[in-house]
């Protein structure tokens, strides 16, 4: 699996690199603007989990399997001379959280975008998109526009739809199809938005974390926060106001700058 992980790097020169990771939905792709934010001091690489984008399907998510993926291509690629900053929003913060508790030579410094290591258990969101993306039927369908038509009645909101429908492609014989892997996204979303796997050890990351906050987005919580700093002690908590869940590109300006100077040496 892990030798089909797709990922773009992006950058000249060989400065640091510094990680993406993206969120349910998403792909690499979707860091593009804050990749090139931190631009010419770093390299970005832009990864497409598993199960999203054009990184190969798997039998099962879980953030042990996604992290054990990531770290392989890691060490055979940007990590193979010394550790890399790990950037992870949601699906992929938790992911960054479980790569730098299992693989710590991998990270140097770690952002953790509007997500905690502790689960909430609501999946109803969520399983009601996965659902309304399943019930579209692509069969004879000629373009986005008649997949966007279809999915308004479920969901109305025109920005969300565009984020959703960035996933779909066109196969080898020219018709639409998901790029996510739908249905076992759907099976295991109590495993997505449930804890990171060393919440029971005493697993530590002693390298600096910055977790930032959407002051909008109920994501991160107060309960998490000593549960964060138990496993992540050198964490530094910065909230963004004006911006919800999708901080990166709710906030892009002031999203790019923090990232500078937490990853960039004055």
């Amino acid at each position: 699996m892990s030798e089909g992980l797709h990922s773009t790097l992006v950058g000249e020169g060989d400065g640091p690199v510094v990680v993406f990771l993206h969120g349910l939905f998403g792909r690499g792709r979707n860091f593009a603007t804050a990749a090139r934010a931190v631009q010419p001091e770093l390299r970005a690489l832009l990864v497409d989990l598993p199960d999203h984008g054009a990184s190969p399907w798997t039998d099962r998510v879980d953030y042990g399997a996604m992290a054990d993926a990531v770290a392989e291509h890691l060490r055979s690629g940007v990590a193979a001379d010394g550790p890399v900053h790990v950037v992870g929003h949601s699906m992929g913060g938790k992911t960054a959280m479980t790569l730098a508790l299992a693989h710590p030579d991998l990270v140097d410094r770690l952002v953790v975008e509007d997500v905690g290591p502790t689960g909430t258990g609501e999946t109803s969101e969520f399983e009601h998109l996965l659902g309304a993306l399943s019930r579209i039927d692509l069969e004879g369908m000629t373009s986005t526009r008649e997949a966007d038509e279809q999915l308004a009645a479920e969901v109305p909101q025109r920005t969300l739809r565009g984020f959703l429908l960035q996933n779909l492609r066109r196969d080898d014989h020219g018709r639409l199809a998901w790029q996510p892997n739908l249905e076992v996204l759907r099976r295991d979303l109590p495993a997505i938005t449930g804890d990171i796997p060393q919440l029971g050890s005493d697993a530590v990351f002693e390298g600096p974390v910055l977790w930032v906050a959407g002051a909008d987005s109920d994501y991160v919580t107060a309960e998490a926060e000593p549960v964060m700093r138990q496993h992540f002690p050198q964490t530094r908590r910065v909230t963004i106001k004006d911006a919800g869940h999708w901080v990166h590109s709710q906030q892009p300006e002031v999203f790019a700058e923090v990232l500078r100077r937490f990853l960039i040496p004055a």
